[in-house]
């Protein structure tokens, strides 16, 4: 209990990097345009997805956990026969709930994962933690620098052109040891390399550093891996990172099979695309450290963030392209309902397509507080996922099934 009382505060915004990202914007985005959709606007309408809400709502050993990404085993989003599918965490709670008590004695692991194999009914999902020697829970994926660093995971994808090997990126976090609110600091990022799946917990995967994160002491740093589109049957994949205080959001591609050769990942700017990191341009401001993009059946993308990673607001725009330009921005969700008292929010929203239904996207939030360990133990199964059912109206030629991370 020692160690998780001297990592509260980590816990608090594990994964999210909330404190250090948050936008400088305090009003809510204007609404102008939502006020006057274009003629071609997508109808959908929008639902709770109870069913897979409660698979999340645990009493015995993993109890909660920040994140939730779900990787399909296949490569493929849009793979309509079974499927495994590898759900990803970072700082995870392991106990024992009675009631609706949390026993004494739970502990916190960095991060976590679970199976799911699709097909199969959701509460089939099953939670995964690695173990010390002495048979305790213990954080799957650690990196190989020392410095007391830990990681928080981002996106990933399964690379069907190199073996079937996942891709997980991944931030290195580091303790401060001070007495400020929030004792850690993000120092770079890795993209990990599992050559072998099948190996479940995970086992010393190959880290590879991101040489993108800070080029220079006046450089916005940028933290590459907070939503991917990796499709085997497009010729690039494109990843996201979240830039600086104005939580930009910003895009880099690479040919799909060479994601391992930094020198081959070119960024986004106005006009095309560059190898100089420095050129790159805003895609979106105020999203989320994690988010989405994901094609809709006819051929369009939909970008779904949560508004400055905390507020209540979930936005969707969509563009003709992985890259944008997205287009008006509407909200599809409020989670107010889910914050019954003001040191409570809900953040980092994003859509999953590979655990998603024909014409619809899941689409997952999760649930914290700013005073988590004064509120657990009354509130033992706050800090985990929820989920909503995005349904895209069949009339509308913008029905979803298709879709990537």
């Amino acid at each position: 209990m020692a160690n998780l009382e001297k990592r509260k505060c980590i816990c608090i915004f594990g994964g999210i990097f909330i404190a250090l990202f948050v936008s400088c914007k305090d009003d809510v985005r204007d609404k102008d345009e939502e006020d006057n959709p274009s003629p071609e606007e997508i109808t959908f309408t929008v639902e709770r997805a109870p069913e897979w809400t409660a698979v999340f709502k645990r009493d015995s050993g993993w109890f909660g956990g920040d994140g939730i990404f779900a990787i399909p085993y296949s490569g493929e989003d849009d793979r309509k026969e079974a499927d495994s599918i590898v759900f990803l965490f970072s700082d995870t709670m392991v106990g024992e709930i009675i009631g609706d008590s949390l026993v004494p004695g739970y502990s916190m692991v960095n991060n976590s994962m679970a199976l799911y194999r699709k097909g199969d009914a959701p509460e089939s999902t099953a939670f995964i933690l690695a173990k010390d020697s002495d048979g305790k829970p213990a954080t799957m994926l650690v990196p190989d620098t020392g410095n007391e660093e830990y990681y928080w995971l981002g996106d990933g994808f399964v690379n069907k052109k190199a073996g079937g090997k996942l891709y997980i990126f991944a931030y290195r976090i580091r303790n401060t040891h001070t007495d400020d609110l929030l004792p850690f600091e993000e120092v770079g990022n890795d993209l990990l390399v599992i050559d072998d799946k099948s190996k479940i917990p995970f086992q010393e995967p190959r880290s590879l550093e991101i040489p993108f994160f800070n080029t220079g002491d006046n450089s916005d740093k940028i933290s590459f891996g907070i939503g991917i589109h990796a499709d085997p049957g497009e010729e690039y994949t494109y990843v996201y990172g979240v830039r600086g205080q104005h939580k930009e959001l910003v895009c880099a591609r690479v040919k799909y099979g060479e994601i391992e050769d930094f020198n081959a990942w070119e960024f986004r700017k106005t006009d095309g695309w560059t190898k100089d990191r420095e050129q790159m341009t805003a895609l979106a401001d105020s999203v989320s450290n994690e988010l989405s993009v994901s094609r809709l059946s006819d051929g369009s993308y939909a970008l779904i963030y949560q508004y400055g990673g905390i507020y209540p607001n979930i936005y969707m725009q969509t563009g003709d392209t992985p890259y944008g330009p997205f287009g008006e921005v509407k909200e599809i969700w409020n989670t107010t309902e889910d914050i019954d008292n003001p040191d409570l929010f809900t953040y980092n929203a994003k859509a999953h397509p590979a655990i998603s239904g024909e014409g619809e996207l899941l689409v997952s939030y999760n649930v914290n507080s700013f005073k988590f360990f004064d509120v657990i133990g009354d509130k033992p199964h706050l800090y985990r996922p929820r989920f909503i059912r995005l349904k895209f109206n069949s009339a509308n030629k913008n029905t979803a099934d298709e879709g990537s991370n």
